[in-house]
């Protein structure tokens, strides 16, 4: 599809456990009594249990006193097997195991399998468990993606500036180089543009992963995003998740993703929407094509469209992370493991990784937080520390850094007379977005 088009108007665990329910479905109706024996099955809705009743019909012979003649008498004796059934989950408001009704909502929701498809925890983590095998023999983990500011940037038409008029010219000298990556979609009155390398990033991380959507847009807006993505639908499969599939409200959660936490990755623009699950994350620096994008997150200057420009194709975020991908895969599945891999956590790799960016740095920061700012707890001094370098308050000559906003500090001046690298914050951010250390003249105060 071009620019010129419209866009065209649902994992291997969602579709095994499709299966699971089809198995666990037809299991009762298909079991037969056995051979002269006459089985009931009574259901205790007070108990919630099945019990299978075995008749066995002996014969008696006995006399009665006033008739005066034999007759036989059927004694019954019942044999109770009980059988508790734990309640896997529900589909329609039915126990998958017994077929009993449930009326509450208990379980986890997993409406992008089936609107209908509710799973309880425990359920979930053995349909986890029975997937690390499949997993593993493949030598794959799980990759969760964000759509907007991580895979591509969507406007509206109502928002698009002036200066960006030339997108919807099909004629303009632009066109040639935006072919393939640009959407105009007239049915939802909107334009999308795919972040530079999505298609080859895409290509080389299903390679390694079995790979989500994960977006807080509503499900329509989705699956025309994974069509742009995935036209011929092997990424994803039935593996989008979106706004309405959450399990709270503002959050996402791998609570709805069917593979252990141990094997997840998460590439998100957003950390405040991963508050259970941060320790998966890894932070993409945001996607501002369009000026809306910029004007919605207060991003000073114009908009790569009003710049007629993109990011790099071989040196921007997307080639960037999946380098970082394929080292903690790498990592995950260690030759000298053998096959051993159960002991391994991609959330410990990812710190590992992580923390090897600014390791052997020591950095003061100076004008950089208020001054009634606890330092310890802002934002930028985790990061620093998340990347492996040693924080601090005041300076001596085992600083290596001076993050700073004002040539004129003392601290800052301590640094110039002592030759030490003297900063701007956005050199941490680069190092944090581009994980590896960045040149320091680059960024100067």
């Amino acid at each position: 599809m071009s620019i010129l088009d419209d866009s065209p108007d649902n994992s291997s665990s969602s579709d095994d456990f499709a299966a699971f329910l089809d198995t666990e479905l037809e299991c009762t109706s298909s079991a037969s009594p056995e051979p002269e024996e006459i089985t009931n099955e009574i259901h205790h809705p007070d108990t919630n249990r099945t019990k299978k009743q075995k008749l066995e019909v002996l014969v008696s012979d006995t006399e009665d006193n006033d008739s005066r003649f034999r007759h036989k008498t059927v004694k019954t004796l019942v044999h109770a097997k009980e059988h508790i059934c734990t309640q896997p989950g529900t589909f329609g408001g039915m126990c998958t195991k017994c077929a009993k009704r449930i009326d509450d909502e208990s379980g986890v929701p997993l409406r992008y399998i089936h609107k209908d498809l509710r799973l309880s925890k425990d359920e979930i983590n053995r349909l986890r468990d029975e997937d690390l095998k499949h997993l593993f023999s493949h030598k794959k983990l799980f990759l969760v993606l964000d759509l907007d500011h991580t895979l591509l940037n969507s406007t509206r038409f109502m928002d698009m500036t002036q200066e960006e008029g030339y997108l919807m010219n099909a004629s303009d000298p632009m066109q040639d180089m935006l072919r393939g990556n640009l959407f105009k979609l007239n049915s939802m009155r909107m334009m999308t543009k795919l972040r530079p390398f999505v298609h080859t990033f895409l290509k080389e991380a299903s390679k390694l992963f079995e790979m989500y959507i994960y977006t807080m847009g509503e499900r329509a807006y989705a699956l025309e995003m994974e069509k742009l993505l995935d036209p011929q639908k092997i990424y994803f499969e039935s593996r989008v998740i979106a706004q309405g599939d959450c399990t709270q409200k503002r959050q996402k959660g791998l609570d709805v993703v069917l593979g252990k936490e141990s094997v997840v990755l998460i590439l998100d623009d957003t950390e405040e929407v991963w508050v259970q699950d941060k320790e998966n994350l890894i932070l993409m620096e945001r996607y501002h094509f369009f000026a809306s994008s910029c004007k919605q997150f207060r991003f000073k200057g114009k908009s790569l469209s009003e710049l007629k420009s993109d990011e790099s194709e071989n040196d921007g975020a997307l080639a960037t992370i999946l380098r970082v991908l394929k080292r903690i895969h790498s990592l995950f599945f260690d030759p000298e493991l053998g096959e051993n891999f159960a002991g391994q956590d991609v959330r410990q790799l990812l710190m590992t990784v992580r923390g090897e960016i600014l390791k052997g740095c020591k950095v003061v920061f100076t004008r950089v937080f208020p001054t009634s700012f606890k330092a310890e707890s802002h934002r930028l001094w985790k990061m620093t520390e998340r990347m492996g370098a040693t924080c601090a308050k005041e300076v001596d000559s085992s600083v290596t850094h001076v993050v700073s906003t004002d040539v004129g500090t003392e601290k800052s001046r301590w640094a110039v007379k002592h030759k030490k690298f003297l900063v701007e914050p956005r050199w941490l951010e680069a190092a944090n977005y581009l994980w590896q250390k960045q040149p320091e003249d680059l960024f100067p105060v």
